[in-house]
Order: C-alpha cells, then sequence, then structure tokens
C-alpha cells in the first residue's frame, strides 16, 4: 500500500471524532459530516506534508459554538454563525524536515502574523483558524497527531488554470501577487525589545564565559533530575525510602544538573539570580553558595515561603554524607543563571500545550512579559 494510503480510514475516523469533540455535533440534529480529501492522490510517490480534508456539515454552526464548549486557543476566532464547511489539516507525522514538537504551533503563530500583515486586503486572503492540535500533544484528549480546524477559503486552485492564461490574465495574477508580497514585506513585526540581538551575543560570547567558572567540568555522575518527594517510595511504619522511581528525565551529566532540575518542595532546588535580592529566595540561593546564617530567618507562614529549618535540614544531610551541592560546586551560580535565561526565553506556561488550555489569553500574555521583562533585568545583570 502507498505510504499516503495508509491509515486512510483511521484519518477519516480522527477528522470525525475531532469535529464532534469540538463542535459537539452529536446534539442539536448535526450527526455525521460528509468529509472528503482535499487534492489527494492515493498513489502520489511524495508523502503529503499535510492530509486535507473538506468538511460539509448537515447543518449550519450556531452561535457561540465553539466559546461556549471551549476557551479560544491563541491564534483562533470563533467559528461564525452560519457557518457549514470548513477544512480540517492533519499532519503527516512521515513528514521530513518537519520539527513535529513545535510545526503546528509555528504555522498557526505564521498565520496570525499574515492575517494581520495582509488585513487590508478585501475579501481576506488568509484563512482564519477556528482550532488546533499539537503535532507533539502527549495526553489522552489531545493525541500526537497534529491538526488545525479553519475556514474553507472560496476558489479554485490557480494551478490548473495559470498555464493556459493570456497574459493579460496572469498580468493581473502577477500585480495581486506583488501586492501580497508586499504587504508581508511591509508588515512590522512584534518587537522585541533588542533582546533577540542581545541573546543572540550572550549565546556567542557570554555563555562560554560563564562556564569557564565551573569546577570540574568534566564530572559526569547518574542524574536522576526529577529527585523529588514525588518520586520516593517509603514504609510509614519505620520512614524508611523504599523506591526511587521514575528515570524519565534521568541522563549522565555534570554533578550540578541534579540540582537545577531536582528537590523541589522543600527549598533544595537551586535556581539562577532573582531580580528582587532582598527576597527570601535571593537569600536562600546566597546560603546555599556561601552558608545559612544563624540564627535562620524566620518562616512566614505562607503558600510558596522558604521553609528554612527544612533547607537548613537538607543541606546538613547534604554535608554529613558528602555529596557534591552547590556549595562545593564551584561556578554552579554561573551555570544556573545560563539555565535561567534559558527558562525565561521558553517559560513552561506559555509553551505547554496542556497549560495554555487552562489559561486566559489575558493570563498568557502576562506571563510572557513577565518572562520577558526577567530576561531583560538577567542579561543586564550578565552584561549583555
Amino acid at each position: 500500500m502507498n505510504h499516503n494510503h495508509a491509515n486512510y480510514q483511521a484519518r477519516l475516523d480522527f477528522v470525525q471524532g475531532l469535529l464532534h469533540n469540538r463542535l459537539n455535533l452529536e446534539v442539536s440534529g448535526f450527526g455525521n459530516a460528509d468529509i472528503a480529501p482535499v487534492q489527494y492522490d492515493p498513489e502520489s510517490p511524495f508523502k503529503y506534508n499535510n492530509f486535507v480534508y473538506r468538511v460539509t456539515l448537515s447543518l449550519p454552526i450556531p452561535a457561540g459554538r465553539v466559546t461556549n464548549s471551549k476557551a479560544l486557543q491563541p491564534g483562533c476566532v470563533e467559528i461564525p454563525e452560519g457557518t457549514k464547511e470548513l477544512i480540517v489539516r492533519l499532519t503527516n507525522p512521515a513528514t521530513e524536515g518537519m520539527t513535529m514538537a513545535s510545526r503546528v504551533e509555528n504555522e498557526v503563530a505564521i498565520i496570525s502574523l499574515a492575517s494581520a500583515a495582509l488585513g487590508d486586503f478585501q475579501p481576506h486572503v488568509v484563512p482564519r483558524v477556528y482550532g488546533w492540535g499539537s503535532a507533539a500533544g502527549q495526553s489522552a484528549d489531545e493525541p500526537a497527531q497534529g491538526w488545525i480546524l479553519q475556514e474553507l477559503m472560496p476558489g479554485h486552485p490557480l494551478v490548473d488554470s495559470f498555464d493556459n492564461m493570456q497574459l493579460g490574465q496572469k498580468k493581473k495574477i502577477y500585480t495581486q501577487m506583488a501586492a501580497l508580497l508586499r504587504g508581508l514585506q511591509s508588515y512590522k513585526l512584534p518587537g522585541t525589545n533588542g533582546l533577540r540581538e542581545r541573546l543572540d551575543k550572550f549565546v556567542a560570547e557570554g555563555v562560554p564565559v560563564q562556564f569557564r567558572e565551573l569546577s570540574s567540568e568534566e564530572d559526569r555522575v547518574v542524574t536522576h533530575a526529577d529527585f523529588n518527594a514525588s518520586n520516593l517510595l517509603f514504609d510509614p511504619a519505620t520512614d524508611r525510602i523504599t523506591g526511587l522511581i521514575d528515570y524519565d528525565f534521568a541522563t549522565i551529566l555534570h554533578p550540578s544538573y541534579e540540582f537545577l532540575r531536582s528537590f523541589s518542595g522543600a527549598g533544595g532546588q537551586f535556581r539562577g539570580w532573582y531580580v528582587d535580592e532582598e527576597s527570601d529566595e535571593a537569600a536562600l540561593r546566597n546560603a546555599k553558595l556561601h552558608g545559612f546564617p544563624s540564627p535562620l530567618p524566620t518562616t512566614k507562614a505562607e503558600d510558596g515561603a522558604v521553609k528554612w529549618e527544612d533547607a537548613k535540614a537538607w543541606e546538613d544531610a547534604l554535608r554529613e554524607v558528602g555529596v557534591k551541592r552547590p556549595q562545593t560546586i564551584r561556578g554552579i551560580d554561573k551555570v544556573a543563571d545560563v539555565d535561567t535565561v534559558l527558562q525565561a526565553i521558553l517559560p513552561w506556561r506559555v509553551t505547554n500545550s496542556d497549560v495554555l488550555k487552562m489559561q486566559t489569553h489575558e493570563t498568557i500574555v502576562k506571563c510572557r512579559d513577565d518572562n520577558e521583562e526577567h530576561l531583560d533585568k538577567l542579561l543586564s545583570r550578565l552584561g549583555f
């Protein structure tokens, strides 16, 4: 069987299930939608980048069908009332040269930019996006099949007619194509406040300098990288640990890496520089590097507050058994700063598809802005 035609029925079933899940087609008398592949040749020798389907609903979409069931995702608009035809694009996981982890997100982001860049063209020429699912999805309700639900645009494929057009017709087409290209080229992209240029310089010049101070940089150890209470089992009768489990993120790396990724919850994780140098978090970082003060600061009665006695007890346990820890790993503070830069570039709250679905657009934008501010200050502190 041709590689493109493999799983043909499974894809149709996926689209049908997607429509039922996304649009609640089983209510209001919708029934099953008619799904037809677009420009599909089951014998094509080339792998399709996407499988495209034209969806015809038995009834037009009523008002608020999407927003009543799910919050709009970034880059999406509500399906207009009265819509009866849609397009569904499924990513082909066999496509070569594509980064599956972000290909759908990249396409939706560029569609948003192109829509803004070509917003003066009437009628609009960029298809509106109504919903999407990541090609890297891992949850049960969002499988790893990437998809985009979008507007069906009017018209016929130009490629089918262009070669047979008279020159006068082609000139009209060329004029419009040139205008579209000019719109894309002249669009002012969202500003980065110069952060991108500073980051490029930091990667080229700053990162090597930060790692120069790392002591024993060639050391390698078994690193669990998620060494936390959630991955430890114990016997309540004896308080004995009975299991260290879940090696999903485990690797062989420098001993500093364990402290950047593990020991959360008890003040044991080592983090990079804090913007608020008067905060308890900054004071704890300093204590891990240079020793805990005596007497210990008072633990505040609030969620997320530094538990000073717990943190000191953990530090004492590390010292007593002689393990490598932040105070004995010279240069770990610089490594942690680099790690903090990376975390600020791609903050988990605005890159994880599951988390994004649980947040409002305003919350996502605020998180992005807060991370940008932190990144700006951190780069300034590092001299970039």
